[in-house]
């Protein structure tokens, strides 16, 4: 019986229970081809920070930003690349006019998101790379912030930011992303509202719109993967990649953006055609970067059958259906030669919403590294906070998560930690 009887009284609703058949049947054939992703160019790297802007048409938008990103840099070794992306409003005159210390890389025809930051990361001359919507307003001591991570974690990937919005409109993103569905039916990817004093908490990856980045790390990655067009989940992707190298992206608290939420995007696209694009990316982002075929499989039948419980209120959920068995014949991406066995499992059960970080009040070395159960989803009491360097709470019964977060918190401190 199909899961939705009134659905499948016309043709659609069969054509959709077909394409779902096939998509499940291409999956299984899925072929996983073991290349890695050419790399971007690699010069000389000096100790800072570029900072690198995709831009379309967003004049305005850069008036408001750039102020706050040159005051906020200049404590830095830096340059700011902003990739001007078919724009037609004066952007690229206006910033060689107003902003003279801005390097412009014009493109005359709008490109991907993906294409145009991998165009400024190759430009790139500093150590770490931040990419920046140009939709973002950032916070006094938003770069200070994201580079210390990079001084407490080894092997750090990504620092993303915090992300709020303007008042009155709903809080969509965080920056605390994780892979986790409260019910079948929602997307499987989403962000959580991250609990008072918790900072340094992995997460499956980091915004394109305001993270920073090991560029050695996102040069080898070969950059963002351009098959995710025109926008979404090029950047899960390639903080997905990065996870599975052990490379780990982690949410920085004290970094802090403001988000005109889709204030390019929405000026090109309709709400229906932004849905659309990002089931489409999903499920491009599963054939092309889950290396382990029984997760693959696992998260593939997930995913179909999520889009086919929303084939009729969803013109996006069944257009994205009908694409579902061409993504995943087309095979997967640059996948790792080799892989951990129950790696991804691993890191996906570290960054799926039962863990929180907490800094404690003793500096490194001087107090208690402990990972424990939480009785309930709250910060720790102050009293344990002050006798440790630093906690980590896992949400009862989550085992793997437990598990992850032992191995995580091992490697990160090169230390055995107390476990309650």
């Amino acid at each position: 019986m199909p899961p939705d009887q009134a659905a499948w009284q016309t043709g659609a609703g069969w054509r959709a229970l077909w394409n779902c058949a096939a998509a499940r049947a291409a999956g299984a054939l899925r072929i996983a081809r073991s290349r890695p992703a050419p790399p971007l160019p690699l010069p000389h790297a000096a100790r800072g920070i570029s900072a690198v802007i995709p831009s379309r048409n967003g004049r305005s938008l850069l008036e408001a930003q750039l102020p706050g990103i040159v005051r906020d840099l200049a404590a830095f070794a830096a340059e700011i690349l902003i990739v001007d992306n078919g724009s037609d409003d004066g952007t690229a005159e206006w910033l060689r006019h107003a902003w003279p210390q801005v390097q412009v890389d014009v493109s005359a025809e709008p490109l991907s998101f993906a294409r145009a930051v991998n165009r400024g990361i190759a430009r790139a001359r500093f150590s770490h790379v931040c990419l920046l919507n140009n939709d973002m307003l950032l916070e006094p001591g938003f770069f200070a912030a994201l580079a210390r991570a990079f001084d407490a974690v080894p092997g750090l990937f990504c620092a993303t930011a915090q992300i709020r919005f303007p008042p009155g409109v709903r809080r969509e993103e965080t920056g605390k992303a994780v892979m986790a569905q409260s019910s079948p039916d929602d997307f499987p990817v989403r962000c959580d509202e991250p609990l008072p004093g918790e900072d340094g908490t992995y997460v499956l990856y980091g915004s394109g719109g305001c993270s920073l980045y090991a560029a050695a790390k996102l040069r080898a990655l070969g950059g963002m993967d351009e098959a995710y067009a025109p926008a979404y989940v090029e950047d899960l992707d390639l903080g997905y990649r990065a996870w599975q190298r052990g490379w780990p992206t982690v949410y920085v608290a004290g970094a802090l953006v403001e988000h005109r939420h889709r204030a390019t995007t929405s000026r090109y696209y309709s709400e229906a055609q932004l849905e659309e694009i990002l089931e489409v990316n999903y499920l491009r982002f599963l054939a092309r970067a889950v290396a382990d075929p029984q997760l693959f499989r696992r998260l593939w039948r997930q995913a179909l059958l999520r889009l086919l419980r929303g084939v009729k209120r969803s013109p996006a959920r069944r257009n994205a259906l009908a694409a579902a068995a061409g993504i995943a014949l087309a095979g997967a991406g640059a996948l790792p030669d080799l892989l951990q066995p129950g790696a991804e499992e691993s890191f996906l059960a570290l960054t799926g919403g039962s863990i929180a970080v907490f800094p404690g009040g003793c500096g490194p070395g001087r107090g208690r590294i402990l990972v424990t159960f939480a009785d309930e989803w709250a910060p720790p009491p102050p009293d344990l906070l002050a006798t440790c360097t630093e906690v980590v709470l896992v949400r009862h019964s989550a085992q793997a998560a437990f598990q992850a977060a032992l191995r995580q918190t091992a490697l990160k401190w090169g230390v055995t930690p107390d476990l309650r």
